[in-house]
């Protein structure tokens, strides 16, 4: 009994604290020379809502903004509830600052408590939602598609729109929250996808069913000629808590093979 309360303690600890900071190193043979250590902060899985609230918001926007990225990634599952109820505790984010700024894309919980009402109030803080859409950054591709989830509501991800008609010559990366959605990036060409949802499994057993349920747990694998990076996410679903799987904030550097 003291040995369970102290490791879910200190797993609660690990939530509550705020993320750490991860680092990892991503080649991309079709990145020119130009981009070659390009800093991709990647955030998922905040889960603001009840429990976790605008100082954890504040926390996650402070630990971003000490990575001094070039860009921001937000890649589902933001919140557990409704812009009504939860828009104060999601306003630090309006405090992100990257060179190349911030964008997002819906998760399955955004679709939940409705993913409309969120994804345009991302937009009056200041972040950028890529609705299967996709920008030039210069030297690559971004491109986003919404949550499979969305395919319950009518407004699922769309590859084609988001990926269609791109130079292939350029290199690619695609903001997806789940996954699972990795194969259609394999399909598209896409060289890497940045995802989250899984939260690395959060707490036994939960590792062993999104295990099952993922490609990827948590990590970087290749598909192919596709890379998948899936995040562990910044907070919790339900029980504020974490065992063997500590939250994350990703600064994800892009390498050329070229340098």
């Amino acid at each position: 009994m003291v040995a369970a309360t102290g490791i879910v303690g200190n797993g609660a600890y690990g939530v509550l604290r705020g993320p750490r900071v991860k680092r990892v190193t991503v080649p991309l043979a079709r990145l020119p020379r130009s981009a070659h250590g390009f800093r991709i902060a990647v955030v998922s899985d905040i889960h603001l809502g009840p429990v976790l609230g605008r100082g954890f918001a504040q926390r996650v926007v402070d630990t971003i903004n000490s990575t001094q990225p070039d860009l921001i990634a937000v890649v589902g599952d933001l919140v557990d509830g409704s812009v009504e109820d939860l828009a104060p505790a999601v306003a630090p984010l309006a405090g992100l600052r990257a060179r190349h700024g911030t964008y997002f894309v819906t998760g399955n919980h955004e679709y939940f408590s409705g993913a409309e009402p969120w994804v345009e109030h991302v937009r009056e803080i200041g972040l950028r939602p890529l609705e299967n859409a996709r920008v030039e950054m210069g030297a690559f591709d971004l491109a986003g598609v919404n949550d499979v989830t969305g395919e319950n509501y009518g407004d699922g991800p769309d590859y084609d729109k988001a990926l269609g008609d791109r130079d292939p010559g350029r290199a690619a990366v695609l903001l997806a929250h789940q996954p699972v959605m990795i194969h259609e990036a394999v399909k598209r060409g896409v060289d890497l996808q940045l995802s989250g949802h899984t939260h690395g499994g959060q707490l036994w057993p939960g590792n062993f069913i999104a295990d099952a349920a993922n490609p990827t747990l948590a990590g970087l694998e290749r598909y192919g000629d596709t890379q998948l990076y899936v995040s562990r996410g910044a907070g919790a679903w339900g029980p504020p808590v974490r065992v063997g799987a500590p939250s994350d904030i990703t600064v994800v550097e892009l390498a050329s093979k070229r340098a």
